[in-house]
């Protein structure tokens, strides 16, 4: 369900598997169910979230106020966030940014529309993995629903197994939270976690791609 990256008195950083859904589905625990029990932690408050087939870095708050801070710094844009994913369609263009409003659409997807009224906003850059399949190195500067699933559909490439948005089927949805970087009490705190799930992100070809893309913060 989980691996625990970090534990400090303030927080946890853990890093969530593919497949877990945040809350309970019917008799599938959710990962904050998970979380109590396995850190036997009650005082536990969620501050972000990732979707179901996205995997990677979550920080969670050990007490209400820390939530208040760290929840304020993601709705303040001073959270860093860092994410992987793969498609094996090329993109309409190689690097940029991602901007535009999004609208609910049909079956549970979102769309990305011309306005920019209150935009979703994603920095992208691309590494070629192989023939056929490339890394995209995304990087949220909001934290709209599905952003980065749409984002990636916006440019012609949806995710690799992202079956909602049109990606083509996989062993999971290769979309990966690999950095995350924050400030709490005057203090930075920075991590990265490489994917550990997924037969792509396994290979050799992804990890010489991984390394090329270089520094995380930029």
């Amino acid at each position: 369900m989980y691996r625990l990256i970090h534990t400090d008195p303030r927080f946890y950083i853990i890093s969530k598997l593919p497949g877990i859904s945040f809350h309970r589905e019917g008799e599938e625990a959710g990962l904050m169910e998970g979380l109590r029990a396995g850190l036997s932690d009650e005082a536990l408050w969620p501050v972000h979230r990732l979707d179901r087939m996205t995997s990677g870095l979550l920080v969670v708050a050990r007490s209400a106020a820390v939530a208040s801070a760290l929840s304020a710094a993601f709705a303040g844009r001073e959270v860093e966030k860092v994410y992987l994913a793969l498609s094996e369609r090329k993109p309409q263009k190689k690097q940029g940014w991602i901007k535009g409003d999004m609208e609910k659409g049909r079956g549970g997807a979102w769309k990305l529309c011309p306005s920019q009224l209150k935009p979703a906003v994603t920095r992208f850059t691309t590494e070629s993995v192989a023939p056929g399949l490339r890394l995209f190195v995304l990087r949220p500067h909001t934290g709209r629903t599905h952003q980065l699933r749409v984002a990636m559909k916006s440019l012609s490439a949806p995710i690799l197994g992202d079956a909602l948005y049109s990606g083509s089927p996989a062993d999971r949805g290769y979309l990966h939270a690999y950095a995350l970087s924050f400030m709490l009490d005057g203090e930075r705190h920075a991590f990265v976690c490489p994917p550990e799930v997924g037969e792509l992100f396994g290979s050799d070809a992804f990890a010489a791609a991984l390394s090329r893309v270089g520094a995380v913060w930029a």
